[in-house]
């Protein structure tokens, strides 16, 4: 039995940056990445396979900087573990030894069992594996009427891909009154739900799907529940995923009301030497403090840093506290992107904010070649005026400005600190520097507060 310091249980976002950090901080340490698969994917370039990309293999992920450092991968699946005597057996029968162990096991698809017809042919899932999406992209090609069963990200992102083929009809069905409403406030998912609608994607939304119809164990319609059928050739179910934690909970690890496995401030479950890091273990809200159920790499490599760096002995303070749930996007040209607190998720958490918005354009004057409108809405607390959250949308800028805003949450910083930001401005480049939109929008607070 060969043993290791450290073997990490998955090669996605969280494993790799578990494994590159750890390398650095301890070369000396002899460490192991089991992975499933020979390639892997990033997970969310995968909506681009589908158009943009045109090809799975474009979208490839991998853990060479591990192995550059040192690390060795094995393509096997770990299939039981031994806690008390630090031991797992792979499914090809092989035994290994270590020090420290890392589940970094990510997430898995829904899977809807509830739905009849969830499982006949041609009704695929946005699985993260790259055999399964490789050959699901192939049979996609020969498909024409397609029906995708989600707004989140995952499916409305697809759905606008699919929908960029002229030969193809996209339709996209959505629960929801808006489409992204899990992550975006009702003004935001607005905006997006109607950027998506200036595409060729067919969207049905506040309807449910009661039946997935076959004809000879392949798919041929939806039923809907207002009794409305939509024919189609291939169905995705895009309805999100849960953490992958069979084997964890198998090995006999603690697991939180979402299936999530349960680690402390530094990814340390409950027994000594054993860790899980991303999608397959407990995010907490940072606001809240309570279990939340965010699935981001953002996230996920956060966490393997801290991690990585602590594995033998804490050398680094964790510096956040909670999950900020930082999400971007952009359907139809449109960016669009939030972190922390917005109007709806507060509401359900009982916190009071009070908000402030600015809209300009990304370029001062607003005429240049490639000009883009820009709106930041801010959310703060009317106590102090620390900033809880923020949601952008406009042109590209939109991504790293939701970064900014990310920050300043982490940090605590307030309504009034953010007045007295300096920022470096550039015509080509940003918003005038009399009226930059970030301190706009936190001046129509401070005006709020003060009143």
């Amino acid at each position: 039995m060969k043993k290791y310091d450290v073997i990490i249980i998955g090669a996605g976002p969280a494993g790799i940056i578990t494994g590159v950090t750890a390398k650095k901080r301890h070369p000396e340490k002899s460490m192991l990445i089991f992975k499933e698969e020979d390639k892997g994917l990033v997970p969310c370039g995968i909506p681009y396979v589908f158009y943009k990309l045109d090809s799975v293999e474009k979208n490839v992920m991998g853990p060479k900087p591990f192995v550059d450092l040192g690390g060795e991968v094995q393509t096997d699946s770990v299939v039981d573990i031994d806690f008390l005597n630090k031991s797992l057996i792979t499914k090809s029968g092989k035994e290994y030894g270590f020090e420290k162990l890392v589940f970094a096991t990510g997430s898995k698809v829904i899977v809807p069992d509830f739905i009849p017809g969830y499982d006949l042919e041609n009704v695929f899932y946005i699985k993260k594996s790259y055999n399964y999406i490789k050959n699901m992209l192939e049979k996609l090609k020969t498909k024409k009427n397609i029906i995708v069963i989600g707004g989140g990200f995952i499916g409305a992102e697809v759905a606008e891909q699919l929908a960029l083929y002229p030969e193809k009809n996209v339709t996209l069905i959505e629960s929801e009154q808006y489409c992204f409403s899990k992550a975006f406030s009702k003004e935001l998912s607005q905006i997006a739900t109607e950027a998506l609608a200036g595409t060729d994607v067919n969207i049905h939304t506040s309807v449910r799907v009661e039946k997935v119809i076959g004809n000879n164990g392949t798919v041929s319609s939806v039923l809907l529940n207002t009794g409305k059928e939509i024919n189609c050739d291939a169905v995705i179910m895009a309805i999100g995923y849960k953490p992958n934690t069979d084997l964890a909970k198998k090995a006999g690890l603690e697991v939180n009301k979402v299936g999530a496995i349960i680690v402390d401030n530094y990814e340390r479950t409950i027994i000594k030497d054993i860790c899980a890091v991303g999608d397959c273990s407990q995010t907490i809200g940072f606001l809240t403090g309570r279990t939340d159920y965010v699935m981001l790499a953002s996230t996920a490599t956060a966490e393997a840093r801290v991690l990585g760096h602590n594995l033998f002995g804490i050398k680094i303070r964790k510096t956040f506290t909670g999950t900020l749930a930082v999400f971007s996007t952009e359907i139809n040209n449109v960016a669009m992107a939030a972190a922390g607190v917005n109007d709806s998720n507060a509401a359900e958490a009982n916190v009071q904010i009070v908000s402030g918005k600015f809209s300009d354009f990304d370029t001062h004057p607003g005429v240049f070649e490639n000009t883009s409108p820009l709106t930041v809405k801010l959310y703060a607390s009317p106590c102090d005026g620390s900033i809880l959250g923020g949601e952008v949308w406009g042109g590209k800028s939109v991504g790293e400005i939701i970064n900014t805003i990310g920050l300043a949450i982490q940090k605590g910083v307030t309504v009034y600190e953010l007045i007295s930001f300096q920022v470096g401005t550039h015509p080509l480049l940003t918003s005038a520097p009399t009226k930059s939109i970030l301190i706009k929008a936190a001046e129509n607070i401070v005006t709020q507060i003060g009143k």
